[in-house]
């Protein structure tokens, strides 16, 4: 004798413990999902279609702002419960596209990396070519945020542990951010770079300018994007274009890729990832590969 078939309401108790394993809150999507599998109830519908999906949220949002955050909540469930059951439907993307002002992040894979390394490698100056060398790895290889690379210190490299220090906050809470034995290498030969071009220079700062001062967002921005250029990196929408803080969401979303392809308890290994980025828990970093379009195959192992 065949199982009896599952519920709606059972994969929704699924659903939900699988996507916020994951550090999703989904509060209002939870809302939504449970009223509409009331609505599905009422017409004694026990299969999710895609008419009854489209039917609910024009019948209880109308003139609401939120018909398309709906049905977005509505398609992963749907994905979900397909997977399970084919003769659940998942509606059609088109249906109340949620309007999003939020930017598509650029991924780069490693090839994208070398390129823009390559890239700075011809910059005019020794050491500015050098600085901007060891700055996009370095952010590659540790998901920094560009102002706290900009923020670094000599004193904020452990050479004995293998750890770089990341100062967050004028109250001195930091993090520990892992470096391998190749990063510290690295690194260790730009500032023998640095320090041939302005001996016994006042800057604490870890990367200078070709003044020997610490780097400036603005001076980053406006050379990164010619960087992006030389490295052939186009925009791959209007919404999805090169900057410098895709190389974070890269490191992210790279790394949670490597940890499904080797098999490893993702949902346990989150919070790490979230403490290597700064986040205050999982919920803040699911967005990095929630919206993800390309997941790089690996990470760069050098800085």
């Amino acid at each position: 004798m065949n199982p009896p078939a599952r519920t709606l309401a059972a994969y929704l108790e699924d659903y939900l413990t699988l996507r916020r394993a994951l550090g999703c809150k989904l509060n209002r999507g939870e809302r939504d999902l449970r009223q509409f599998l009331d609505y599905l109830d009422q017409r004694q519908q026990s299969t999710l279609t895609a008419g009854a999906a489209a039917d609910w949220v024009r019948r209880a949002r109308r003139g609401s702002a939120g018909p398309g955050l709906a049905m977005e909540a509505i398609l992963g469930f749907a994905a979900f419960a397909h997977a399970h059951d084919p003769a659940h439907e998942i509606p059609s993307r088109g249906l109340f596209s949620r309007k999003r002002t939020r930017t598509v992040p650029y991924l780069y894979s490693p090839a994208d990396i070398a390129a823009l390394q390559n890239a700075a490698g011809q910059l005019q100056g020794t050491l500015r070519a050098a600085t901007y060398t060891t700055l996009i790895a370095l952010l590659a290889v540790t998901g920094l945020r560009i102002g706290e690379a900009i923020a670094l210190d000599d004193n904020d490299i452990d050479t004995a542990e293998g750890m770089l220090i990341v100062r967050q906050d004028k109250a001195q809470s930091f993090r520990l951010v892992p470096l391998h034995a190749t990063a510290l290498a690295a690194i260790a030969g730009y500032q023998h770079c640095r320090d041939q071009a302005f001996p016994g220079r006042g800057s604490p700062a870890l990367l200078v300018s070709r003044a020997g001062d610490r780097l400036t967002y603005n001076a980053i921005h406006k050379t990164f994007t010619r960087l992006a250029a030389a490295a052939g990196l186009a925009p791959r929408s209007r919404r999805c274009r090169p900057t410098i803080h895709g190389l974070r969401h890269s490191f992210a979303v790279a790394t949670l890729a490597g940890w499904y392809r080797d098999g490893a308890d993702v949902p346990a290994c989150l919070p790490r990832l979230s403490t290597v980025l700064g986040h205050s828990g999982p919920a803040s970093t699911y967005w990095y590969y929630s919206d993800s379009r390309v997941i790089p195959t690996s990470v760069p192992s050098r800085a």
